[in-house]
This record gives structure tokens, C-alpha cells and sequence, in this order.
């Protein structure tokens, strides 16, 4: 069976984009357009306050540790 699971490529991000915060800390981050027009590789508080969503062309949720998308 081929393998159908989506990964981040290229280097796991270290901080938040909006607020710093450390991303391993975090255990997973969402690359993804914020309410302020931009994109930005978030952690999960930043996206729930700034964030507009997960799914096409609004952002996808990956793991810290693995790189593996969540969600999205």
C-alpha cells in the first residue's frame, strides 16, 4: 500500500512567526494565512487567535517531532 501520508519538507520550524514561542515546546505547528492578511508558521495558540482556519488555502496543522500534517 503506498504511503498517503502528507509531510512538512524541508527544515521543521523553530519559533512562532507571530509570538516566539518554541515550536518543539508547542509539539506541533500550523503553517497557514492569518486574520491580518499574512502567512505564518504558528503555534497552536497564535492560530487560534490570529489564525483563519485549517484546509486549502487557509493552512495545514503538522507535527513538531514527526513533520507529519495533522490536519489540513
Amino acid at each position: 500500500m503506498p504511503d498517503t501520508e502528507k509531510h512538512w519538507s524541508g527544515p521543521i520550524p523553530s519559533t512562532c512567526d507571530l509570538c516566539n514561542y518554541s515550536l518543539e515546546r508547542a509539539r506541533s505547528f500550523i503553517d497557514g494565512a492569518t486574520r491580518m492578511g499574512r502567512w505564518a508558521i504558528m503555534c497552536p495558540s497564535c492560530h487560534d487567535n490570529y489564525g483563519r482556519g485549517l484546509g486549502i488555502g487557509r493552512g495545514q496543522h503538522y507535527s513538531h517531532s514527526t513533520g507529519k500534517k495533522i490536519a489540513g
